[in-house]
């Protein structure tokens, strides 16, 4: 028996591999399935079952590409409901893989259908649990994301949670392993931890959720402080259901190179968003207009699901020469299917061609510490609420990213202000959705609060609630 983990850091993301005795299983898959199925011809072994843990939100899995490609059966727990060819496992059925068997045990309470796979060694014996987003490790599965499909709400679905990880989780052995679905970054849960594998024994000394003392603290305490899910997460779960188009064919149209006229036409005709993930330093000193800037060397997919609402909004892309079949890929994982291709020769093209590109006004942390006026000028921290809260500067106000489409109505296009984050990644990519919709009254800071900290600005953990604007 052979396990193994392929993590996925940008998505926080664990699918899993395991092999018996000439057997395959795949455990909530990533879309493109080219690395599993080079691994399954590597290992001379056939692929038998794709498990899923539940209908994934944050992420499309491969489950029908690999299905389509291999024959393999998809099982999911009890009440999963699909459009395509599966198998509703029944609570305590089990699955022979080689000399090793993956019994069902439903969870219910992140979703429905959520389900925690028991791997018996080839004694017998419980050896891990691939537990999706039932239990993490520190966490344990947010429960407001089900709410409309299950006609419950979150507390009742917490509720459900509770019986789950009582009556089918505590009981099993301490030394049993435990393999989630997600770790810290995750907006699947609030309080995960950085590692990725650890025992249930060392969970149920650690984990806050484990040690609520009755059911109704446990409700409390697992809802208490959710964010908003991001609004792609639903559609995610629609494409995990129904099936999608495939991953071939989507980075087949993804990589088609456009001259820059072409890309102009194209960009015209169809009202794509021209989404440029070269990485912020590159992209405030030029950029084609109405370029939304999101790089690829960060948390790139989750935040284009975040900022990018629809996910079947066209896309144009610009990237680093070589970047551009990364950047498909990982714009597929999310459900953005719908790229018309990418600008050949990257942005230097479109400068050579002679057409017109912008900038971003951006200053150095230094620069900002010898112009602003704290108190008379307006300052704009778009980190999250959390990280605004440990220190910030004195008077600014708290407007975070992840809500821009939300906020960005109440901004005065004829009020100067200036805008940072951490560390310059995440103000970048507000200073390019303000700019690609007619505002250009602000100045972006370089190296964000990390750079900010450094001068002798004044700073503050003093949290005033009219300097939150929450939305």
């Amino acid at each position: 028996m052979k396990i193994e983990q392929i993590y996925t850091g940008c998505l926080a993301q664990g699918a899993y591999y395991i092999t018996s005795n000439g057997e395959a299983a795949i455990i909530d898959p990533l879309r493109e399935v080219e690395p599993y199925l080079k691994r399954i011809a590597k290992d001379r072994v056939k692929l038998k079952y794709i498990f899923e843990t539940h209908f994934h939100a944050d992420f499309v899995s491969g489950h029908v590409d690999l299905q389509r490609k291999t024959g393999a059966s998809i099982v999911y727990g009890p009440n999963a409901a699909c459009e395509f060819d599966c198998i509703s496992a029944k609570d305590g059925e089990e699955f022979t893989l080689g000399n090793v068997v993956v019994k069902v045990l439903h969870t219910p309470g992140h979703t429905l259908e959520s389900t925690t796979f028991l791997l018996k060694d080839e004694s017998g014996k419980g050896h891990c649990i691939f537990s999706g987003d039932t239990l993490f490790l520190g966490d344990v599965g947010r429960p407001d994301l089900a709410q409309k499909a299950a006609s419950m709400t979150q507390e009742e679905l917490a509720g459900l949670l509770y019986e789950s990880l009582m009556n089918k989780i505590m009981p099993l052995a301490d030394d049993v392993i435990v393999y989630p679905a997600h770790g810290a970054g995750s907006a699947c849960g609030k309080n995960m931890m950085k590692e990725t594998v650890d025992t249930l024994g060392n969970q149920k000394k650690v984990n806050y959720a484990l040690n609520q003392p009755n059911k109704v603290a446990f409700i409390k305490a697992i809802t208490d402080g959710l964010l908003p899910p991001p609004a792609y997460f639903g559609l995610n779960v629609a494409m995990n259901k129904k099936g999608y188009e495939s991953f071939d064919t989507v980075l087949h149209k993804g990589m088609k190179a456009l001259t820059p006229d072409e890309f102009e036409a194209v960009a015209e005709s169809t009202l794509a968003l021209i989404l440029d993930t070269r990485s912020n330093q590159d992209f405030y000193k030029g950029f084609i207009p109405q370029s939304v800037n999101i790089g690829l060397d960060g948390d790139f997919a989750p935040w284009v699901g975040a900022l990018i609402v629809d996910v079947k909004q066209p896309l144009l892309l610009v990237t680093d020469e070589g970047k551009e079949e990364e950047t498909v890929t990982r714009l597929s994982r999310v459900g953005f299917d719908n790229i018309l291709g990418h600008i050949k020769g990257g942005f230097a093209a479109w400068l050579a061609s002679g057409k017109e590109a912008d900038t971003v006004d951006r200053i150095s942390a230094e620069q900002f510490a010898q112009h602003v006026k704290i108190g008379a000028d307006k300052i704009i921290d778009v980190r999250k609420e959390t990280e605004y809260a440990a220190e910030h500067i004195e008077e600014a106000y708290n407007k975070p990213l992840a809500y821009i489409n939300d906020w960005i109505k109440d901004i005065n296009p004829e009020e100067h202000f200036f805008i940072h984050c951490a560390g310059g990644y995440r103000s970048m990519m507000a200073a390019s959705i303000l700019q690609a919709r007619g505002y250009r009254n602000f100045t972006e800071i370089a190296g964000g609060f990390a750079a900010i900290s450094k001068t002798d600005l004044p700073k503050t953990d003093f949290v005033c609630q009219s300097k939150i604007m929450q939305v």
